[in-house]
């Protein structure tokens, strides 16, 4: 038996300890807030159209406000995060979505809320840039994209519990009150991150088994690295373009699928809410079987890779039969393809997501993911304005889901052309004491 081999840190286990995951519950908890907060006003949206008039249009720059903010937001909070650090960085911009969220309750008009979705948006542009990096801090690189899997779950989970809840608080209590509630669930989390969250060098809680296991890769360079410089490197870019042509469909996803299923199958606010868990639970499972592939395909011997683009590629296809969803008459059948699309986009995120801590040292992650976030945001913001002006004019999603069902294969073959090997960005500042 090899003695060396017995020593080392080449595999979790019990001995080595989970506290890392405790962490990444942490994350998951706050993403599914983030998306509860962000998903009241599609739930609600068929019906608020009708109490405040207004039109397709209208409501499509609603959701452009938000769009907008959120690329705004990340083009900042990313630097902010690797500046400052990921618990303080995650406080302030909880904190500012919180009090955005249940500013919705004031808003009566399209400028209210639209100015409401605005900071929201500011606010919420945190969440993965902090908790990508919160990732690429905790978890050694064989376990990042399952991690993030995990964590990004949680926008499944909040789509599912708002569905499931704002009906029943908006229908007792006034949709006033579906964004109080929010509102009190981000701060609740927030008390809970800041009494707890230490990185794992100053986390007493860590044993030293599992600080060398986290700590398993070759070291990393330490060098500063403004963010516009990162986009020298074809990493970036190919990370940008994956973002900006995919992140689109899950925004229509996010904002459009109650109005689709309101409009095209009559559903009231009392039944619109099942079809809506069934999908986001699909996409759930999705998230965590998309990060779950990839370590699979590590598994069985594939380079990194062979394997992140292996898992993305199972989910592109996932995505496709989209295409079909507006020719079916079935309630049933458009969930089971909408939700097959969900889990294919969430699996796609899991590796995406990965992507800049596979390319990039841990203390750029989030300028990266933040540069990705806004080429996101900026392209749900063009199809957003195109999904309000063609329904207006045709009232018809045709077109609008077979963008969708072509946008993951497109991304896959520019992220292959850019980086056709994964390999890690040359990042040329010299190393800072």
């Amino acid at each position: 038996m090899n003695d060396t081999a017995s020593q080392g840190v080449a595999t979790p286990t019990a001995r080595v300890g989970k506290y890392r995951w405790r962490v990444c519950a942490m994350l998951l908890a706050a993403t599914t807030i983030n998306y509860v907060d962000r998903q009241v006003l599609g739930v609600l949206a068929p019906f608020l159209q009708t109490e405040i008039g207004w039109n397709e249009i209208e409501y499509g720059y609603i959701v452009t406000s938000f769009q907008a903010a959120y690329a705004i937001g990340l083009l900042c909070t990313g630097a902010i995060i690797d500046r400052f650090g990921t618990r303080i960085g995650y406080a302030i911009a909880i904190s500012v979505w919180s009090v955005a969220a249940m500013a919705h309750s004031l808003a009566g008009s399209v400028v209210g809320f639209a100015a409401a979705r605005f900071a929201l948006g500011l606010g919420e542009a945190g969440n993965f840039p902090a908790a990508i990096k919160t990732v690429a801090e905790w978890f050694p690189r064989r376990e990042r994209a399952l991690a993030v899997g995990v964590f990004n779950a949680g926008s499944n989970v909040g789509a599912v519990l708002a569905p499931l809840l704002v009906p029943i608080i908006a229908a007792t209590w006034g949709w006033q009150a579906a964004f109080l509630f929010t509102g009190v669930l981000s701060a609740t989390w927030l008390a809970a991150w800041l009494l707890t969250y230490r990185t794992p060098d100053d986390q007493p809680k860590l044993t030293k088994a599992e600080l060398d296991y986290i700590r398993s890769d070759p070291p990393e360079p330490t060098v500063k690295v403004p963010w516009l410089q990162l986009l020298r490197h074809r990493q970036a870019w190919a990370f940008v373009a994956a973002k900006f042509i995919t992140d689109p469909v899950w925004w229509l996803f996010l904002f459009w699928l109650g109005k689709f299923l309101a409009s095209e199958y009559k559903l009231s606010l009392s039944t619109i809410g099942l079809p809506m868990i069934v999908v986001y639970l699909m996409a759930d499972v999705g998230s965590i079987a998309g990060g779950w592939l990839a370590g699979r395909f590590m598994r069985m011997g594939w380079d990194v890779n062979r394997a992140r683009k292996g898992a993305m590629l199972t989910c592109a296809l996932c995505v496709a039969p989209i295409v079909l969803v507006t020719q079916v008459d079935n309630l049933w059948i458009a969930v089971a393809l909408i939700g097959l699309a969900m889990a294919g986009h969430q699996g796609w995120s899991a590796n995406v997501f990965t992507l800049p801590s596979d390319m990039f040292p841990r203390h750029a992650v989030a300028s990266v993911v933040g540069i990705g976030g806004f080429a996101g945001a900026v392209g749900g913001m063009l199809m957003s304005v195109f999904t309000g002006a063609q329904l207006e004019s045709t009232g018809s999603y045709a077109r609008i889901f077979l963008i969708a069902g072509c946008a993951y294969l497109v991304a896959l073959a520019v992220v292959h052309l850019l980086v056709p090997k994964l390999q890690p960005a040359a990042l040329e500042r010299a190393p800072v004491a």
